[in-house]
């Protein structure tokens, strides 16, 4: 397999990694932060305008017909920059949906605005109780003459204070656990009934709390197959995660080129600690966490892509377990050799920290995913 760039993906990347270097400073995130949107317009569109938002879309609602692999240049430089833009969720997760499941109408309404930034969605999917199972579905979608009557509550919507349709799942029919049943609803968020209570996150971006008291949306709302919405959230979560694991490389690696410079520069009886052998253990054993990640993000993005099946889900699980796993390790190991200014909040250190163990819990933590792992194993055995 050739793991080299084309032109056209090293073009991208540099594009990214160019914006996120010149305009994202670690003083700017922490006033982006600050702000009641939590993360910069102006950025946002800047990502629209060089056509960063359009990377996964077909070109013929306005997108640049881009694969997973590409989008992973794009979230691995978002990660090293801490980018507090909701990128993953509006554009991968949210717009992925869209492109699957939506009607051409639909389409035409929501992919051409969300591909160029005019639009910003977010996915409602988590519920008090579900603990990361997109089949736990308490809230409840009753068709009335208007549509269908929207009753339950959604924790956990990133970006969701902000979006301009959220992407909802309510069972139709069933009971709490089946997989069929569960339909997919886009949500205007000033739709009577509809309350969201925002806050901002450990570590940095802005979420919400979604309830719904009997809001009404129209039968058009509907994305897809009454009921039939489940297949469709698996797998567009999948390739969520291979975007996940890529935004966690990325603030892997910066987390270890803090450290290394930390330990070049940073003097204790007259040398560089660096120069002390615990800590050259130490920083190897941060990069070997780091190469394994890499190898296990590379992976994902190739697969993600991939019809769905057995293999490609196993995959997915693998690489959110190992990117998990190995990112809250780098996390503790930098936060250990740099001591107390590994925890000072004026350093950009403690903020990949956070958001390093952040992302191993989004989609699912390590044990989820190690769970989900060995299930599949059974069932290929089987």
């Amino acid at each position: 397999m050739d793991f080299n760039l084309s032109q056209e993906q090293q073009m991208l990347q540099d594009t990214a990694a160019r914006l996120v270097r010149d305009q994202y400073t670690f003083e700017a995130r922490q006033a982006h932060a600050a702000t009641a949107l939590g993360y910069s317009r102006e950025f946002w569109a800047q990502l629209g305008e060089l056509g960063l938002t359009a990377v996964p879309f077909d070109e013929n609602a306005g997108g640049m017909g881009g694969s997973s692999v590409d989008l992973m240049l794009i979230m691995t430089e978002l990660g090293r920059g801490l980018c507090l833009e909701p990128y993953l969720h509006s554009v991968v997760f949210a717009g992925g949906l869209l492109a699957q499941l939506g009607t051409a109408e639909q389409q035409a309404r929501w992919l051409g605005p969300v591909a160029s930034a005019e639009t910003q969605l977010a996915v409602a999917l988590e519920e008090p109780h579900s603990h990361y199972c997109l089949n736990h579905v308490e809230t409840r979608a009753e068709a009335v003459p208007e549509g269908y009557r929207l009753s339950g509550r959604k924790v956990a919507v990133i970006a969701g204070h902000s979006a301009d349709a959220i992407l909802v799942s309510a069972r139709t029919h069933g009971e709490v656990g089946d997989e069929i049943g569960i339909s997919l609803f886009v949500l205007a968020p000033d739709t009577a009934g509809v309350r969201r209570r925002d806050y901002p996150t450990v570590d940095g971006p802005r979420a919400c709390e979604l309830f719904l008291d009997g809001a009404v949306v129209p039968a058009s709302a509907v994305l897809g197959e009454v009921g039939q919405a489940f297949d469709a959230l698996r797998y567009q979560q999948g390739r969520a995660i291979a975007a996940q694991c890529a935004e966690a490389l990325g603030s892997m690696q910066a987390a270890c080129a803090l450290t290394l410079d930390y330990l070049k520069t940073r003097k204790q009886f007259g040398v560089p600690i660096g120069k002390f052998q615990v800590l050259q253990h130490r920083m190897v054993d941060m990069h070997t966490e780091l190469q394994q990640a890499t190898s296990m993000a590379i992976l994902a993005a190739c697969v993600a892509d991939e019809p769905d099946s057995l293999e490609r889900s196993r995959t997915l699980a693998n690489a959110k377990f190992i990117c998990s796993r190995a990112g809250r390790f780098i996390a503790e190991q930098a936060i250990q050799s740099h001591g107390g200014i590994g925890m000072t909040w004026e350093y950009v250190l403690a903020h990949h920290a956070k958001r390093l163990v952040m992302l191993s819990h989004q989609f699912g933590d390590d044990d989820h995913h190690l769970q989900a792992y060995a299930a599949m194993m059974d069932m290929a055995v089987a």
